[in-house]
């Protein structure tokens, strides 16, 4: 039997492209208009060095800390992602191994299983909305969240429904009918152990999404959840606040990039935010996260966590992130190669390749605990940092 292990994320990567149907692995790779986000979010730890120590190295390490009120074991999160049609488990095998690992695990508002599920094997459970379907709908799904154990809130607010990638969208069904099947066969039937894997479960991949299905009804599929977020006008800072009293426990703001908005968030008794520009698939040519990010934590980082998300494919890049000021980062992609590469052995493969690689970063950096980490541990090319919004 082939070993299944592997060694880096891009190696998952690779073995993902090769498992996968065209389309489901195009939907992941996702991006925006020609790619300038979407790529600048990995260019952009490649440009940032370490400063490494040679003697005087610390012979135990740790890595637990704490974010948004929950302890964990290292400084990643599990980000929330769509509709998969990764794996037959999706998001429930990612968050029994975020449970295995001891981190928490996001879950879309467009996750193709539901948060009751989900929070059946993770008992951290961060819950990700987004601005949808008006206040009463909103509360509902609150309440829900509530009822099923999550003990947090993400409101997603980094999308602005580009259009267009140079490269070519994938196409994605409204539902699998017996036409959809008859189109989609030539590409599944090329990826036959993708195929198998649904077929030993006796069912297609489920493009519903469970968790914006209204009381009483069925899941919508996924467009016509997507179609209630798409035609919700955007909400004001007011609705933001008013969604916040809402919601007694964590509450953390993602997408954020200007300083100006980071002190909303914080005005507004969020409890944390995420410097994210959506993994490159929102406005194109929004800069990194990893550049902007020391600015927001200078502005707010003393008064609510701030974590990063976007970019994240190796231990060095969380040492960097945190050493710039991140409290955490969130992973999206990086586990969903894992997902589709080995499952849930997989998604435990890319968090043991984090952590092994945050190890050796602490390590030669001569620290002790992650909370250690300092910006003089990175290198930076001059003008790399850039601060939006200051006024």
């Amino acid at each position: 039997m082939a070993n299944k292990w592997f060694e880096t994320v891009a190696v998952a990567q690779r073995r993902a492209e090769k498992r996968l149907p065209k389309s489901v692995y195009g939907a992941i790779i996702g991006g925006a208009e020609k790619g300038l986000s979407l790529n600048g979010n990995l260019t952009s730890f490649d440009q940032l060095g370490l400063a490494p120590h040679v003697a005087g190295l610390q012979a135990e390490r740790s890595m637990n800390t704490s974010v948004f009120g929950l302890d964990i074991s290292m400084p990643v999160i599990i980000s929330p992602t769509g509709v998969q049609a990764v794996h037959p488990e999706g998001e429930v095998a990612v968050a029994r191994a975020a449970t295995n690992r001891g981190i928490p695990m996001g879950l879309s508002s467009f996750g193709s299983r539901s948060m009751e599920d989900v929070a059946a094997v993770n008992s951290q459970l961060l819950f990700q909305m987004y601005w949808s379907g008006g206040r009463d709908v909103m509360v509902q799904r609150l309440e829900r969240a509530k009822a099923a154990g999550a003990k947090g809130i993400i409101l997603t607010l980094d999308w602005t429904f580009s259009n267009g990638r140079d490269w070519g969208s994938p196409w994605i069904p409204e539902k699998l009918d017996l036409k959809t099947m008859i189109k989609l066969s030539p590409q599944a039937l090329s990826k036959p152990k993708w195929l198998l894997a649904y077929l030993k479960t006796g069912k297609l991949p489920d493009l519903s999404a469970p968790n914006m299905a209204h009381p009483g009804q069925k899941p919508p599929a996924f467009f016509g959840a997507y179609y209630e977020w798409m035609t919700m006008p955007p909400p004001s800072w007011e609705d933001i606040a008013w969604l916040r009293s809402q919601w007694d426990g964590p509450f953390v703001v993602k997408g954020v990039c200007r300083v100006d908005d980071a002190k909303r968030v914080r005005d507004l008794g969020a409890t944390g935010l995420s410097v994210s520009n959506h993994g490159g698939n929102n406005l194109d040519g929004t800069p990194s996260p990893i550049r902007v990010l020391p600015a927001i934590v200078a502005a707010v980082g003393n008064d609510i966590d701030v974590v990063l998300d976007g970019g994240i494919r190796r231990g060095s890049d969380v040492v960097k992130a945190v050493a710039m000021g991140a409290k955490a980062v969130m992973i999206g992609r990086a586990y969903l190669w894992g997902l589709a590469a080995n499952g849930q052995a997989g998604v435990e493969n890319v968090l043991d390749i984090l952590h092994g690689g945050i190890d050796s970063c602490l390590l030669g950096l001569g620290k002790s605990h992650i909370s250690e980490l300092t910006p003089d541990d990175v290198i930076a090319p001059r003008d790399f940092f850039v601060t939006l919004g200051d006024k």
